[in-house]
């Protein structure tokens, strides 16, 4: 079987049986990002189509706008991982490779937008181990620093996948992408003549059904600004004029994960999410810390491995 065959990408009614009748829309993009988006269509449509996941990219920033994940708990799968990244030959020109992931001062990791686990199902094994593969396309990578995307947000991600997801035979839909800011500080070294921007803000939203028929939405945010700035990776920037969104983003300079609002990460990504019932609603951002425990920078290796406990509201049943 071909790729393309295989590649149907992100299902809007992966979550419908008898109690559920709602579809799951993709985000809609502001007029800026609709701009943004790479001049191709596959099948008349805008999104990058893999096995269980599909990409919306931006043609100038070569970074995914989002990624959206069809998770299905009891069909997940074990498999190897891949060992090599690859470009999608579908839309070269629009992402970036080993020049950037190899460039001088690239102490990142190919931070999966999709998480290759999340997509790692199907009624076979080999089925499930294709959709892992599909996963590790340069399309799917944004830079993300290894203190956040190994530990902590790869904690979050594995505690949706795992505790509740895997164990609760769940099916669910995830968004996930970096914040594609004009304010984003370039990376320190110039590829290809061009000066790369690096996302310093990463979202996550998470679709999910009730007993009651309904579907719910949370919604987590990340930061890597103040390790990228400590590991000389990114320029320091003059601060931006004051505005709504300077403002939120100087929220979350402080290297931690963060259960938000739903309004907050659209009003800082120009997209608006899928409509559902909101999970969490207070105003206030609560960090997500392993157990409760304040994390220590200087313990920050050793205490993340040693606990695996969140406290994150509502989330999932």
């Amino acid at each position: 079987m071909k790729n393309d065959e295989l590649f149907k990408g992100f299902s809007h009614d992966f979550l419908r049986d008898d109690k559920v009748k709602e579809s799951v829309s993709f985000p809609a993009l502001s007029r800026r990002l609709i701009n943004e988006l790479i001049p191709v269509k596959y099948n008349d449509k805008s999104s990058i189509d893999y096995m269980n996941f599909s990409v919306q990219l931006s043609a100038s920033r070569k970074f995914p706008i989002f990624t959206a994940s069809n998770i299905d708990g009891q069909l997940l799968q074990k498999a190897e991982r891949a060992s090599t990244w690859r470009k999608d030959k579908r839309v070269l020109k629009y992402q970036w490779g080993v020049e950037l992931y190899d460039a001088r001062k690239s102490d990142f990791d190919k931070g999966h937008m999709t998480k290759r686990e999340d997509v790692q199902w199907g009624k076979t094994p080999g089925l499930a181990k294709k959709a892992a593969d599909s996963t590790f396309f340069y399309t799917n990578a944004v830079p993300q620093h290894k203190e956040l995307n190994q530990k902590i947000w790869k904690s979050l991600e594995d505690y949706i996948l795992n505790t509740e997801t895997r164990k609760k035979s769940l099916k669910i839909c995830v968004f996930t992408g970096p914040v594609l800011s004009t304010n984003d500080p370039p990376f320190v070294t110039t590829v290809k003549g061009e000066k790369i921007l690096l996302p310093t803000i990463f979202w996550k939203v998470v679709i999910y059904p009730k007993e009651d028929g309904k579907l719910y939405r949370a919604g987590f945010m990340m930061s890597q600004k103040k390790l990228l700035v400590e590991d000389g990776i990114i320029e320091e920037m003059k601060r931006a004029a004051p505005g709504a969104k300077e403002d939120i983003f100087m929220q979350f300079n402080d290297a931690e994960t963060y259960q938000v609002n739903i309004s907050l990460i659209e009003q800082i990504t120009d997209l608006k999410m899928p409509e559902a019932i909101d999970s969490y609603t207070d105003d206030r951002s609560v960090k997500l810390v392993l157990n409760e425990i304040e994390i220590d920078p200087e313990t920050r290796s050793r205490t993340m491995e040693r606990t695996t406990g969140f406290s994150i509201s509502n989330i999932i049943l």
